[in-house]
Parts: structure tokens; C-alpha cells; sequence
């Protein structure tokens, strides 16, 4: 069993360790929806979070624990300065938005060479991330989250979520408590980009552009919001289904759309709608 278990560690422990960190993706991706915020920046953050945390074991030779906690502040700072201007937009402008600034942070990582390595990215980061860091970030996320949601804070969110008008002339800070989703949002996602970059070896600037900002989107979308276990589920699913059609070698991707289509078009909110979850495992009504 032993021998086992070291074949299958050593063969699929990179494709674990990857799930878990996508899973802190779609927990960013999910604050901000949360909130009402159609922002797609987490890619962008992920990569400030990344290339920070390398550059700060790599170059300034910090120990682990600091260099992830300044993969959680960078793209924090950067987020807080970013929202207080562009949170004043919402819906396709503030996706536009979002989605510009990943691109201006993709164009500096290319044309600091000396920091980032530019094109070629950075290589040789050393390999620091054990599996216990990605399952503790996990399971704090999820349990700190999940606290949220039943906090006035979680309230306040769903409450802008469903009527952003409503909830200010309910007294809710509206502008406050987006930033707040905006800026947790950026947290994990640099903490996941900072696990990421010491699993790897190698980081470069095409993984934080427009694909990998979609893909976090969807894997959140897939699983839907309406409970945690959404974007959880979104994010095991999106990372394994490849693998799982690598037998289909060239219709692999083909299939792999075809399948996220189908689930779009027949499950609206989500593999993990609370309401079809109750009905499915909740307790059965007793007929008289």
C-alpha cells in the first residue's frame, strides 16, 4: 500500500498540488462575484503575487513564510489602488477594465528583463511548496469564507450582489465593502500565485494572461456561486477533465469544450446549485 501510494505521490503529485492552488483561484474569483463584481484582474494578481514571492527568495534570499506573505501584499497594495478608480464601474466596463490591467501587468513583467527576466520568464525557483501549505491555505480560505458568508460583511455583500441601489439606501457602505471583495480577492489569488511559482520551477508572463484569466472565471462559473462548494468543485473539475481526455489526444480540447457547453446550457447556476442540492440530498417530504 506504502509502495503504492509513492508511485501514484510521484507521478500526480505536481496535477494535486495544482488543483488545490487553482481551488484558491476560484475562491478569489468568487469574492468578487459575490459582491457583484464581474472583474477579471485575479490573473493579473496572481502573477504580481508569483513573480513577488520568487523574486523574493531568489534575490533577496527570504525564507519561505515571508515570501508568500509578500505574494499577499503586493497585488493587495496593487488592487486597493487600482479599485478606488475602477470600482466606480460595473458589469462589461469593469471586465473591460480588469482585463486591460492584466494586460499592462503582462507588458511590464516583458519589459523588465533584469527583474523578471522579460520573455523567458524566471527559472530555477527553488521548489518550497509541500502539500500541507496548499491544503492549510485551502482549508483557512474556505473556512474563513465561509464564516464571512454568515457575518454582516457576507450579508452586505449578497445584498449589493442582488440590488446595488437597494442595499445603499439600506445604509450599506457599497463602495467600502467592494474594495474589501476586490482587495480578498487579490490576497488569494497572489497567495495562489505564490504556491504556484514554487511548485513549478519556472514562471513566465504568458500564465497570467487573457486564457488564464478566462479559465479562473469559468472554473468558478462551472461550479457556480451560490454555495463554496461551487467554485471548488469548478476548479477539480477544469483541472482534471485534460487529463482525463489525454486519451483523445488532438479531440481532446474539442470534447473538453463541448462538455463545459452542454453544462452552460442545461446548468445555468452552476454544477453546485444550492437549490438542486437540497432537492437531491436534503430530507424527503412524507406523504399522508
Amino acid at each position: 500500500m506504502t509502495e503504492t501510494w509513492s508511485t501514484f505521490w510521484s507521478i500526480y503529485s505536481n496535477l494535486v498540488l495544482t488543483v488545490g492552488t487553482n481551488a484558491l483561484l476560484a475562491l478569489s474569483i468568487y469574492l468578487t462575484l459575490s459582491c457583484g463584481l464581474l472583474a477579471i484582474a485575479n490573473a493579473a494578481f496572481m502573477g504580481i503575487g508569483a513573480y513577488t514571492a520568487a523574486l523574493l527568495t531568489m534575490r533577496a534570499g527570504m525564507p519561505f513564510p515571508v515570501a508568500l506573505l509578500g505574494g499577499m501584499v503586493a497585488p493587495a497594495i496593487v488592487a486597493y489602488l487600482m479599485g478606488r478608480p475602477t470600482l466606480r464601474l460595473s458589469g462589461v466596463y469593469l471586465a473591460m477594465a480588469t482585463l486591460a490591467f492584466g494586460e499592462v501587468v503582462r507588458i511590464l513583467i516583458l519589459n523588465t528583463e533584469d527583474w523578471t527576466g522579460g520573455a523567458l520568464g524566471l527559472n530555477g525557483i527553488p521548489q518550497l511548496t509541500q502539500w500541507w501549505h496548499v491544503a492549510l491555505a485551502v482549508v483557512l480560505s474556505v473556512a474563513l469564507l465561509a464564516r464571512m458568508r454568515r457575518s454582516k460583511v457576507g450579508r452586505a455583500f449578497e445584498a449589493i450582489r442582488l440590488d446595488e441601489t437597494a442595499a445603499g439606501l439600506m445604509g450599506v457602505d457599497v463602495v467600502a465593502h467592494k474594495m474589501l471583495a476586490f482587495t480578498m480577492g487579490a490576497v488569494l489569488a497572489g497567495l495562489a500565485g505564490a504556491l504556484n511559482a514554487h511548485l513549478t520551477f519556472f514562471i513566465g508572463p504568458n500564465e497570467y494572461g487573457f486564457d488564464r484569466a478566462v479559465e479562473i472565471l469559468t472554473m468558478t462559473i462551472l461550479g457556480g456561486i451560490g454555495t463554496l462548494g461551487g467554485p471548488l468543485s469548478g476548479a477539480v473539475i477544469l483541472t482534471l477533465l485534460p487529463e482525463v481526455l489525454r486519451g483523445l489526444k488532438d479531440y481532446r480540447l474539442v470534447v473538453n469544450g463541448l462538455i463545459l457547453v452542454a453544462i452552460v446550457l442545461f446548468l445555468p447556476r452552476g454544477l453546485w446549485d444550492p437549490t438542486r442540492v437540497r432537492r437531491w440530498f436534503g430530507p424527503r417530504e412524507r406523504r399522508v
